[in-house]
């Protein structure tokens, strides 16, 4: 075998390992029912309503911290619409406001809206867990991309909402986002 078919078997084995792992394990491979029976149940009317509170950080491709914020929003429904109004504080000091508009069908699914969200998001609430796929177009002075996000958000057993999500252009993680929502008083 010559090293430049060994080489080349080399790096097409990579890429089938890189490709199997991507589909069948990781953050992006969850499912909705995988948590089915796993914790309390996310109702989204009730746990995404009034005043919330949410602390995050954003991690850049290399895995370290490129921001952390905090946002204060609330929620509002009426029937299976909702309305989730964000006010963003990043510690550069720079301000973003965002509006939510959410849709749910009776059989758990969510069609989401934003204005720099790229057609309607897809989603399903099961359990404790609620996943979001859809894609965002990043402000100009973030550079205007769009890109694809998995957004999960898991409710624990106290009401703590913990979001992770994870931004990927060409299947390539660019961005992470923890965060921690908490319902406040009225």
């Amino acid at each position: 075998m010559t090293p430049f078919f060994s080489l080349l078997l080399g790096a097409l084995i990579t890429l089938v390992l890189v490709a199997m792992k991507s589909r069948f394990v990781g953050f992006r491979t969850q499912r909705p029912a995988d948590l089915s029976d796993r914790g309390p149940r996310f109702d989204l009317r009730t746990h995404l309503s009034g005043p919330i509170l949410c602390e995050g950080v954003i991690y850049g491709p290399t895995g370290r911290v490129a921001s952390r914020f905090t946002a204060e929003m609330e929620g509002t429904w009426d029937g299976n619409v909702g309305v989730l109004k964000e006010r963003f504080r990043y510690d550069s000091g720079r301000m973003q406001d965002r509006e939510w508009r959410l849709f749910l069908s009776n059989d758990g699914t969510i069609r989401a809206e934003a204005d720099d969200v790229v057609g309607p998001g897809q989603g399903r609430a099961e359990g404790p867990g609620v996943l979001l796929n859809y894609r965002i177009k990043l402000d100009e002075e973030a550079g205007g991309h769009v890109l694809n996000v998995t957004d999960w958000m898991y409710l624990m057993e106290n009401g703590t909402i913990m979001n992770r999500s994870q931004f990927t252009k060409f299947g390539i993680t660019v961005a992470e986002l923890v965060a921690t929502m908490r319902r406040l008083p009225a």
